[in-house]
């Protein structure tokens, strides 16, 4: 499989990251109150391969529902680049619609309703 790597972060670059990615993979558009408000496509990066390159001090953290997920916004911009998703303990979720270079990835996106997460989670790869 070949992998590419790309940088990416928030709107004001106070946040940025950096993956290795898979030139294909699978991808969720979750229809959640969250992820439909934000246009939050889901791209699932290990923690091996995702790199907080600045703006640790710059992350604040909203967490709802079960609490379990760990949503991550910009304290200046209020963007959600990344964040830690239940559903992926081992990864996190990268949105695709603000990772620059995120053409060169082959993108299969998969509708996922997360409206009725508890129903829906088995879906889940």
């Amino acid at each position: 499989m070949q992998h590419v790597k790309l940088k990416g972060g928030c709107h004001c670059g106070a946040v940025a990251f950096e993956i290795i990615s898979p030139t294909s993979a699978d991808m969720l558009d979750c229809n959640c109150s969250i992820c439909s408000a934000s246009g939050y496509i889901h791209h699932f990066i290990s923690h091996d391969n995702f790199t907080l390159l600045t703006g640790q001090d710059m992350l604040t953290s909203y967490r709802f529902g079960s609490g379990e997920a760990e949503h991550l916004f910009c304290k200046k911009c209020g963007v959600k680049s990344f964040y830690q998703p239940r559903s992926h303990p081992d990864c996190y979720s990268i949105n695709l619609n603000i990772l620059p270079g995120s053409e060169s990835i082959k993108a299969n996106i998969i509708p996922f309703n997360g409206r009725n997460w508890e129903e829906s989670k088995s879906q889940l790869r």
